[in-house]
This record gives C-alpha cells, structure tokens and sequence, in this order.
C-alpha cells in the first residue's frame, strides 16, 4: 500500500528528522526545490538540457547550460512561507541551467520564515523578484515556457483572495491551452506548461476541496499541469477535485523517513502522530508479491471458498443481480446461489450456468434459505425493487455471524427512515452507496460534505465516510472516482482510480452491482468486511483498466482473471 499523510502528519515526520538532527530545514527545502526541477525535466525531456542528462539536478550535471540565443524562459511565483522557498530553489536551479527566470513574490519577502528568507537572499544574488499583484494586475500573456506555482503548497488555512485574473489565465491555460489575451504561450505555438509546488494554491491538501472567499464567485485556485510534492501524497491529491487541478502527480523522495522503531507499523505511527485526526490514509494498491490470501488451496473444496448468495427482484429486474452473482462467482467464492422470485425463475435460469438458483419470494423463504450454516454472505439491492427490499432486508439482517453487503434500492428503501435500518446493522455488514443514496442515508453528513469550504483543513470525503460508518456502526465504502472505505472504528482506506490508474469506463450502467458482487465474493471466502470493501475496490478499478475503452458491465467479471494473474496467483 501506499502512504498517504496528511498535512500535519507531513509536518510532524519533518519536525521529528530536524529535532532529532537527522536534516536542516535548509536542506530539506534544497532537496524539494532541485527535485521540483528534475521531475520537470523527467516530465517533459524537450525541456531538459541535452548534457545534463534526463532530470539531473544543477549540482549534479558537469556544467550548467551555457545561454543559448533563444533560451528556455520560466515564471516562478512565491509565497510568503516555506513553499515559497522552496520556489526560490527552482527559480535559482532554472538560471543556473541557462534559463531566464522572473521570479514574483506573494507579501513581505523579508517577513519569510527562516529557511525560506535564506533561499529567497540566495536567489537575489542572481536575480531580481517581483511584487505579484504587479504580475497578476499588468500582464496580459505569458511569454514563458513554464510558470511554476510555490504560493501556498500544503499548509493553506485561508482562502486565497485577489489573484482571480492570475488562477483564472492558469486555468484557461491548462484546460484551453490558451491565456487571457485568448493566445497560447507567447512563444511561437509553445503552450506555457504549469507546475505545482506540493499542492496547487487553494486547494486543502487534507480534502481535495477549493477553499473558496465567502463573497464566492472567485477564480480560487491553481490549475497545473504537473504537481511534484514530496515524501508522500496527501489526501487532497486524491479526494475530491484534487487530481482536477494537480494534473498529473509525482512525489519526489527528500531523504525522509518516517520516525518509526523497527518492525513498527507504519499505519499505527501515522495514527499516533496527530491524535486529532486520527486517521491512517492509504491509497488501497496490493503490496509487492501480489495478494496471497485470493489464492486457492489445492486440497479445498467448494465449500471451503465459501457459499454466497444474491437476491434478485422480479421479472424483468434480474439483470443486475445476475451481475453481482458472476462477479462474486469470479472473484472465487466456491459457490454462488441466486434467491430468485417465482415469476422470474424461468427468466434467470435461461441465463445462468454455473450460478445456481433457488426460489426466494417472500421472508419465510428467504429465512429456510438462511438457515443453510454453510451460506456465509448475501447481497440485497442490485435490481431489488424498494418494496422487496424493505421486506427481505430485516430477515438478511437476521444473525450477526453472516455477512450482508446492502446496496442500491436495499439503500434506498430505507430513505425516510435511516435509523430503522442502522438498529438492524452489524459490524459484519458492508453498504455501498453512491453520492446520492449516501445522502439519503447520512443526510447531515452529506450537507456538510457540499457545503462551500472557507478554511482548510476542509471537512473531507475520508470525514464523511469516517462519520457514517460510526453512525450505521458497519463498513461503509462512498463509491465514486475517490472510493473511500472506513469501519466503525475509524480505521479507512482510499482507493482513488486517478492519475494512471483512471477508469472512466466504469461509469456505465451495473458496474457498482459488480463490484457489489466482488465485495459478496471476498466475504463469503471469510475476508473481513474492510478488507473485502478495500480489496474490492481495488479490483473493481483494475478489472476496469485491463479492458480499457468499451467497457460494460457484464465485461467487469470476465477480467478478474487477467487482473489475478498480473498479481501471480
């Protein structure tokens, strides 16, 4: 899995290695900065100088780029913190690889912390800075082949106010290609590439979310290209319209380590460093070797992988269902059963094989079908029908040894009366519901969720669902391109299909009915309901990319076994 740190945790870790004298904020600041600089070359290699090898940084390469007749011009914008030093490195890196360089200033740069004041009087020794409000109020175009944003990075609290012209040409420049003058870069037909210092300015690095003013209507924050941080990714990187503004994502290793004791683990530190948001954030990805535990024994038997179950709705409504019954099949549940409606029996079994069915049409039915010790999950929603689902629900939710996966109209039914349906949960159910049956289900939450965010760190989706899987006291996975999945403990997990693992395709009809599927599957072969939830979405996003365009619903389980043996099962 891969790390992800919040914006005090961040500081905690680098607060930690300068007290215990492991690195100066110096050269720590250094290490961002050159590495800010060869992220851009490794990015784009026609920017690179062709001696200095692809990404080198200056205090690496055997000479620095001699001026040519046309060199290469950058635009570097400074705040008034430690991002805004490390913008003074990337500018000074820049010039010492032959390129013009202004460099503009948010504020007092004598006010500048320490660290930053010191990078900023090294830059003046070679170059001249600049009052932004100048920059933002006179410019009209860019004339620049890079415009690099070191503003206010990952430690915003505030909305950032008065530079709508400036966020708004950013914009138009990474979306359109074009500035407020309505041409490109200024260069020819050169389009004014845009990078990111950690974070792009007024974006919460905790939430993905814009910090907006009140007064509202604001072009209030960056748009960049590339966004380079450092050490590892943060939330906001992920959640909401983090990836909409960071572009692509790279994270560039400073010499950082976490204070960990040996053989501590990493998630536990994470929690200990900052009790108030107690939260140990992940990216959801296997760990290197592949997942062991979705392997199948030699000596096992069906039974052994476990029995789950699907209840279908009526006639004409099986189709999602059938779905979730395949998937749960493909994900290596030993065997799966359909509760089907008598008048929709003929209607399934013409289109199943190695699904097997049985009639469930009322609760006394589905209770016999429960009473089998051996069916160790179910899924209810998929195509359901309310009313069904308000009658069979109760009865599935009958016995807390058996894992429940609610999802769609098992969701829905219980809209206008939420807490009927959190007295019947238990810590080994899972519900599954996309943005807007989550605010039926947590309408409170949901409000604060979309409510406008004027300080940072923002209440986030991680919050959100943190908050709802306490209140139903079972797992709650809020499905979207920034899956979030968290227990009533707290403990949570983010399985974000951005950046290179983008799946667009799975916005199409059925796709949550599989991955509800998938999540039934892993249960019944005794995965707790975290670790099915996570594993799941997991798999859900890969089966997804391994198709690729095209994709349907019905095409989602046929590529689990692809994805299992890219993982060496």
């Amino acid at each position: 899995m891969d790390e992800i740190l919040t914006a005090a945790q961040m500081k905690a870790i680098e607060t930690a290695a300068m007290t215990a004298g492991l690195v100066t904020g110096s050269a720590l600041m250094e290490r961002a900065g050159q590495g800010v600089v060869a992220e851009i070359f490794r990015t784009w290699p026609e920017l690179a100088p062709a001696e200095s090898g692809r990404g080198a940084s200056p205090s690496r390469s055997p000479r620095y780029l001699e001026k040519d007749e046309h060199p290469r011009k950058a635009v570097v914008l400074c705040g008034p913190g430690n991002n805004g030093g490390d913008g003074f490195v990337v500018a000074r890196c820049l010039k010492e690889f032959g390129w013009e360089v202004e460099v503009y200033t948010a504020g007092d740069a004598e006010a500048l912390p320490p660290d930053a004041l010191a990078k900023y009087r090294k830059w003046q020794q070679i170059g001249a800075v600049q009052a932004l409000s100048r920059y933002a109020g006179e410019r009209d175009g860019w004339g620049c082949d890079l415009l690099v944003d070191a503003l206010f990075g990952t430690g915003l609290r505030r909305p950032v106010e008065g530079l709508d012209d400036l966020f708004r040409d950013l914009r138009d420049l990474v979306c359109h290609g074009t500035g407020r003058n309505g041409t490109g870069a200024g260069r020819g037909e050169r389009q004014t590439l845009v990078v990111a210092v950690d974070m792009p300015s007024g974006v919460c690095a905790d939430s993905g979310r814009v910090i907006e003013p009140s007064t509202g209507g604001a072009e209030a924050a960056v748009y960049a290209h590339l966004t380079v941080t450092f050490h590892a990714p943060k939330p906001g990187h992920v959640l909401g319209d983090g990836p909409l503004h960071c572009g692509a994502l790279r994270c560039v290793d400073i010499g950082l380590s976490s204070p960990l004791e040996p053989g501590t683990s990493a998630r536990h530190a994470l929690v200990d460093l900052h009790q108030d948001r107690k939260v140990g954030r992940y990216i959801c990805r296997f760990a290197d070797g592949g997942a062991p535990f979705l392997a199948k024994e030699n000596d096992a038997h069906k039974y052994d992988h476990g029995h789950a179950a699907v209840l279908t709705g009526g006639h004409g409504r099986t189709g999602a269902a059938r779905l979730a019954g395949r998937a749960a099949l493909r994900v290596g549940a030993g065997l799966v059963t359909l509760g089907v409606p008598p008048d929709a029996m003929a209607e399934v079994a013409a289109q199943v094989t190695a699904v097997m069915l049985t009639e469930v049409g009322d609760a006394e039915a589905l209770a016999e079908m429960l009473s089998d010790p051996r069916l160790r999950s179910i899924c209810l929603g998929p195509g359901l029908g309310l009313e069904r689902a308000k009658e069979l629900v109760p009865v599935a939710l009958n016995g807390p040894e058996r894992a429940v996966v609610l999802d769609a109209d098992a969701l829905t039914a219980y809209a206008e009366d939420p807490e009927r349906l959190f007295q019947m949960l238990h810590p080994t159910c899972v519900l599954t519901p996309h943005a807007g049956e989550f605010a039926r289900l947590f309408p409170d939450i949901a409000a604060r969720l979309g409510a406008a965010a004027q300080s940072g760190p923002a209440y986030s989706k991680v919050d959100a669902t943190r908050a709802a899987a306490k209140r139903a006291g079972c797992v709650v996975l809020f499905k979207g391109p920034d899956t979030v999945v968290a227990d009533r403990d707290g403990r949570c997990r983010i399985n974000a299909a951005v950046y290179d693992r983008a799946a667009p395709w799975l916005g199409t009809a059925g796709s949550g009915d599989v991955l509800a599927g998938i999540i039934t599957g892993l249960l019944a072969r005794k995965i707790g309901p975290l670790g099915a939830a996570v594993h799941a979405a997991w798999l859900h996003a890969e089966a997804a990319r391994a198709f690729g365009p095209g994709l349907i619903a019905e095409d989602l389980p046929e590529q689990l076994p692809a994805v299992f043996r890219g993982l060496g099962l």
